[in-house]
């Protein structure tokens, strides 16, 4: 009798222990698949962020484009979803055309807050090239979106980085950063750089590369601004895959 209840309890604690170790290893997934997004959270904080795709989306959620980044988390502000999204080249009949060559391309960027199955749109992004004749660029620069939060105050930064130009030649494009925490908005805008050639030493020599913070990046922490400053700074050079 004694064996078995012997038996009866090294049952129980080996299923306990298996459970305990499956609850840690759920959890240990939980937060993998946040980080797994690539985007960045503040050390510490309870900031989890999933990528969602449309079949997630409430109803409500409308939106224009083709779909580059759609994420989800809670904060101080509530339950969140960011979605980024381009048209790629396309003839948008809003826009004049001066040319048959002519074409357009858009990007947009959304936030919303869900309360039940609703969605609150709260700020959108848009930016476009129209009537352009030649090479368009108008799309988000790649692995440059993030959530992140790092004035550790409970509220989400939402980072967008994108790139816009007409041109047929090698030229620099209009780059900007645009942030968000809650409904504050915060702008960096110049160019991004490109070597047009070397000079008579063989050093390069490139156009643009400048920038500048419009008044609330002007006044903000200044963590905020260097993480602006480290993030343009990386993709400064033009990469052609982006």
């Amino acid at each position: 009798m004694l064996k078995k209840t012997y038996a009866k309890n090294i049952a129980l604690v080996s299923l306990l222990t298996i459970t305990i170790l499956a609850c840690k290893q759920e959890k240990k997934d939980t937060i993998k698949t946040s980080e797994n997004t690539g985007l960045t959270t503040a050390k510490n904080q309870p900031l989890i962020v999933n990528k969602i795709d449309s079949t997630q989306f409430p109803k409500s959620i409308k939106y224009e484009g083709f779909i580059k980044n759609a994420v989800r988390w809670k904060d101080n502000s509530g339950d969140n979803i960011v979605i980024t999204t381009e048209t790629g080249y396309h003839i948008n009949k809003k826009f004049k055309h001066e040319s048959d060559d002519s074409s357009d391309a858009e990007l947009f960027g959304y936030h919303f807050i869900i309360s039940g199955n609703e969605a609150k749109q709260t700020w959108r992004i848009y930016d476009y090239i129209s009537d352009c004749p030649v090479d368009i660029v108008a799309s988000f620069v790649k692995n440059t979106f993030k959530i992140t939060d790092l004035d550790k105050n409970g509220t989400a930064e939402i980072w967008l980085m994108y790139k816009t130009v007409c041109h047929g030649d090698v030229s620099p494009c209009d780059m900007k950063i645009i942030m968000y925490e809650g409904n504050q908005k915060y702008a960096m805008r110049g160019e991004n750089k490109v070597q047009v050639g070397v000079d008579d030493n063989g050093k390069k020599q490139s156009l643009g590369g400048e920038y500048k913070f419009d008044k609330n990046f002007k006044k903000a922490p200044k963590v905020f601004k260097k993480f602006a400053e480290d993030l343009w700074n990386k993709n400064i050079i033009e990469n052609w895959d982006n």
